[in-house]
C-alpha cells in the first residue's frame, strides 16, 4: 500500500503545491515550542456574556 501523507480532498492540487504545503506545515510544527502548558491559569469561562443569550429585558435596577 502506497498511500500519501497528504491528499488533496477537493480540487487538483499540482505536485508543486503539496509540496509547498507540506514545508510549510513542517516549519510551524518544527517553530512550536515542546512544552504547551500555559504560562498561567485563565478562567474556566469567559467574563463575558453573548447578547444573543441574555433575555429580552433586563430591570433598570439591576446590576447583572
Amino acid at each position: 500500500m502506497n498511500l500519501p501523507d497528504i491528499r488533496v480532498e477537493k480540487g487538483h492540487a499540482e505536485p508543486e503545491e503539496v509540496a509547498a504545503i507540506t514545508a510549510i506545515l513542517l516549519a510551524r510544527a518544527a517553530a512550536q515550542p515542546a512544552d504547551t502548558t500555559p504560562a498561567h491559569r485563565g478562567r474556566a469561562k469567559a467574563g463575558w456574556r453573548r447578547l444573543e443569550r441574555e433575555p429580552g429585558f433586563r430591570a433598570p435596577h439591576s446590576w447583572r
